[in-house]
């Protein structure tokens, strides 16, 4: 009876470890989200906070049209190039470049989205910073949009340092500031990807950034999010080795990544450095607050804005 019973228990104890290795396993692949677009696809729905328009993606020509009311085509003020490019995994990538019309830019922002989804759905959050006059490399990590690969925490680090490598090429960022502007999940690997490429890029923007994913995995599930989520890189500890300037901005309201997370980094980081504290929900700088903003990145860089 007593052999039963310790077999009973070792059995139970396997099933518990068992259950926790595929729970930690689906729980971490959850924290990407990354949403799939046919290769075929040529025309789809986006939503901002204050339109929906239809996204027409180019045949022979490389311009990206928005239309609404049933097919009206709308002045965004910027033009938007589809683009494709390799990663050093040899995948494809897939990127939106927002070129301003009426001004010559003397900024480039390299931005990196945040969780979940595709680029399409990121838009909202970074493109008032293109009718401000920065140029605006948006791009969908391996396995989200119409990028090739497979989502993973490692390839958003390749895949960045891949669009760096890509945006150097180019004719009109030639001669133009870099600057790195990494929202939320986004955020918090422009704290990674930062000091690998330094001496490539004059800045680093962060908002509304976690400072580690087994951070906010026990803050948003206290206990087991600690237990299930692999800690990976941590934002604090990296940002020590960027010594370009650093913007950090983050809001009181947000309830996504708490405030305590953007401060944790900004007093990590080197100087020069200043800290943004804004209001609204998520990601929402450049929606609410894109010409302050603006003008804190180009002091930051102590672009003229007048030259």
């Amino acid at each position: 009876m007593k052999k039963n019973t310790s077999n009973q228990k070792i059995q139970v104890v396997i099933i518990i470890i068992l259950s926790l290795l595929l729970a930690a396993c689906s729980f971490n692949k959850q924290v990407l989200g990354p949403k799939k677009l046919s290769p075929t696809v040529k025309e789809f729905t986006i939503k901002t906070f204050t339109d929906t328009f239809a996204v027409h993606l180019p045949d022979s020509s490389n311009q990206i049209i928005f239309t609404k009311n049933g097919g009206d085509i709308i002045d965004l003020g910027f033009s938007i190039e589809n683009v494709f490019f390799k990663d050093t995994n040899g995948n494809i990538l897939n990127g939106w470049f927002l070129k301003p019309k009426n001004q010559t830019p003397k900024i480039t922002l390299l931005h990196l989205h945040g969780s979940g989804k595709f680029l399409g759905d990121h838009y909202k959050h970074i493109y008032p910073l293109a009718k401000n006059g920065f140029q605006v490399f948006m791009f969908d990590y391996s396995g989200f949009g119409l990028t090739q690969g497979e989502a993973s925490r490692e390839n958003i680090i390749t895949d960045a340092v891949s669009a760096l490598e890509y945006l150097k090429t180019r004719e009109d960022v030639m001669g133009t500031r870099l600057v790195i502007y990494g929202q939320s999940l986004g955020g918090h690997y422009a704290t990674v990807v930062g000091p690998l490429v330094q001496n490539n890029i004059d800045g680093l923007v962060v908002e509304c950034a976690i400072t580690s994913l087994k951070e906010i995995a026990g803050y948003r599930t206290p206990v087991i999010g600690n237990i299930l989520m692999k800690q990976g890189y941590h934002a604090e500890k990296v940002i020590r080795d960027f010594h370009k300037p650093v913007l950090v901005i983050h809001s009181m309201e947000d309830k996504d990544a708490p405030f305590y997370m953007g401060k944790k980094i900004f007093d990590a980081a080197n100087r020069p450095k200043e800290f943004y504290e804004i209001k609204k929900p998520h990601c929402c700088g450049p929606i609410y607050n894109a010409n302050e903003i603006s003008e804190k990145i180009k002091n930051m860089l102590k672009v003229n804005s007048k030259e």
